[in-house]
């Protein structure tokens, strides 16, 4: 017996509905796929000249960016990997956007930290103490979108290389060693907007 609710009306609805479950189920795989790098120590193959850092996932300019091909050399002490993140254009991007971190804790001392920037825009890592008691994600945002980061104590912002430079390209990555005491750090990314939208991350030194 046929209803009147399933005319084409009903019919474009249901295409409607099956192209967005779709959508979304790509986006949640490629998310999954790009943040894969920061928890899976097969993300990076070591060997004597250094990492070479790969991100599974789409290449720059696919839905989420996601494929990182940089070779870092061999860094000293302890290494953090962090993955930047951000949906680039979609859904206005900026509100969407993080930094996965492999570990969450280092000996203090001698640690290398580098940045995959898996997203569509430049990213950069600054490395910020925490006050005791302060929490990741609670500075105060500036008129221009950035935090005050005149306690840095390092910086990874510069494209296939050490150090301090413009930001850290799309599908490249960036690194800084640096000697850490004892303590609770932020990682953020500095650049105007993107602390805002999400994007640190908490390490601690012991």
């Amino acid at each position: 017996m046929s209803t009147a609710g399933d005319g084409p009306g009903r019919r474009r609805r249901t295409w409607l509905l099956a192209g967005l479950v779709t959508a979304v189920v790509l986006l949640v795989g490629s998310v999954a796929a790009t943040v894969a790098w920061a928890g899976n120590a097969g993300g990076g193959a070591r060997t004597d000249r250094g990492w070479s850092s790969i991100v599974p996932g789409h290449a720059p300019g696919g839905m989420m960016g996601g494929r990182v091909g940089t070779t870092v050399p061999r860094l000293d002490g302890a290494t953090v990997r962090v993955t930047a993140v951000d949906m680039g254009a979609m859904m206005g991007g900026r509100s969407h956007m993080g930094l996965a971190v492999d570990r969450t804790a280092v000996p203090a001392g001698t640690v290398s930290l580098v940045l995959a920037n898996a997203g569509w825009r430049t990213h950069e890592l600054v490395v910020l103490p925490l006050a005791d008691g302060q929490q990741v994600g609670t500075r105060s945002v500036a008129a221009d979108g950035t935090v005050d980061e005149s306690g840095s104590v390092g910086e990874a912002s510069r494209t296939g290389a050490a150090g301090t430079g413009d930001g850290v390209q799309p599908g490249t990555a960036g690194w800084t060693t640096l000697d850490l005491p004892a303590g609770r750090y932020e990682l953020v990314c500095n650049l105007p907007g993107h602390y805002a939208a999400g994007m640190y991350a908490e390490l601690t030194v012991a």
